[in-house]
């Protein structure tokens, strides 16, 4: 078995006059807030009124829609293509930039050991993901993947054959660029240079599933068979990965007793303040910071079997100390430190558990193994938008 990534005839915006390309694209349908989304609904021809409209949890709605806009020539079909999708973005102070390859994915079980997953998934959202490949028949918004890249002389070949398409900054000062690549020559090697390479799924892992799920539903149908994907380089400079920090409340226990029994099953330290805290953070697997103000540096120690923060977060922590799994405790995330320290206070939560930048050698390691990280281990910035391009299945 080998991975078969390949190129497709995509169907995309076609702006009309005076039209911006950030009046059709959005984020990923799971990190839109309500007032967004409702911005965001309001344009005519926007992404998410296909992929967050539905009626009564059907998309038949959304799926009338796209027809729609392909016959009013709103999206266009190209011949097949893979897409070259750029970021620009800004991270602690420095200017980067992070290159994907767009294509379709061939779906297969994990079990195969060719596309690895990385995170436990929530099954609920799943259900809804999956009424809308039913209905819509089409990838509307891409998976993340990770594989080990191109050879240089390729590399070269891809940035002299992207031709540009669309270009545009939002509200954070991310700049996406999105270029197409249809040269046969260009096209034949990527694909015979992917078919060696596993992929490791960055973010998407609820799309992925979903899409191989429907793919089994549909075993006769070869086009059917893939997913939406935007590939990126384990070696590109611009892959940043952030922490993804846990914040708790929980009115089963006092903050003393959490403190105390933190104690007895982790080696903590006190730290003066959260700054200090910040700044020995990357000698200590996690930070803690509590309502009171107090803030502790913590570690579980066991040589035998090196453990990632997040796993010793959720089991340790959130399930041995204050209950996860009997249901005795409330969890939040958020990927930003500020935020959380934010949020720290003005007394919104009882303890926020802060964590280091994961490293996408261990999670690879660990995840070619077989072990699987709890949910949000990764946040991988910036997040990869949708309405770009969608592949059409019917």
């Amino acid at each position: 078995m080998m991975v078969t990534f390949l190129p497709f005839s995509g169907y995309r915006p076609s702006l009309k006059d005076g039209e911006d390309i950030g009046c059709r694209i959005s984020p990923p349908y799971d990190v839109i807030d309500e007032e967004y989304l409702n911005e965001l609904l309001s344009k005519e021809h926007n992404v998410t009124r296909l992929t967050l409209n539905p009626d009564k949890g059907r998309y038949t709605g959304s799926r009338k829609e796209f027809e729609s806009w392909i016959s009013d020539g709103s999206l266009v079909e190209d011949d097949d293509s893979f897409y070259l999708y750029i970021q620009r973005f800004r991270s602690c102070g420095n200017v980067l930039t992070r290159t994907g390859i767009v294509g379709i994915l061939r779906t297969e079980p994990y079990d195969n050991g060719n596309v690895i997953p990385h995170e436990e998934t929530f099954s609920a959202v799943k259900q809804d993901r999956l009424n809308l490949l039913r209905d819509m028949e089409a990838h509307l918004e891409s998976i993340f993947g990770i594989f080990e890249g191109f050879s240089k002389k390729l590399n070269d070949k891809i940035k002299a054959a992207a031709e540009k398409l669309y270009c545009f900054t939002d509200g954070h000062g991310v700049e996406h660029m999105f270029k197409k690549i249809s040269d046969a020559s260009v096209i034949k090697m990527m694909t015979e240079e992917l078919k060696e390479q596993k992929i490791l799924i960055a973010d998407g892992h609820h799309r992925y599933e979903t899409a191989l799920n429907y793919s089994l539903e549909n075993p006769d149908d070869e086009k059917k068979g893939f997913v939406l994907a935007t590939l990126v380089s384990s070696d590109d400079p611009g892959l940043v990965i952030w922490p993804t920090h846990r914040l708790l409340n929980s009115s089963c226990i006092t903050e003393s007793d959490a403190i105390e029994g933190i104690g007895k099953v982790m080696r903590i330290k006190e730290a003066a303040s959260v700054g200090d805290m910040r700044s020995e953070l990357h000698k200590w697997q996690m930070g803690l910071m509590f309502r009171s103000g107090k803030c502790y540096l913590a570690s579980y120690d066991d040589e035998g079997d090196p453990l990632l923060d997040t796993y010793v977060a959720q089991e340790i922590i959130m399930k041995k100390v204050y209950g996860y799994d009997e249901g005795k405790v409330n969890v939040s995330y958020d990927a930003e430190f500020e935020h959380v320290r934010k949020k720290m206070d003005n007394g919104k939560h009882d303890v926020a558990i802060v964590l280091n930048d994961p490293c996408l050698r261990i999670i690879w390691d660990l995840s070619a193994m077989g072990r699987r990280m709890p949910k949000k281990t990764t946040y991988f910035y910036p997040k990869i938008w949708s309405g770009f391009v969608f592949y059409k299945m019917s």
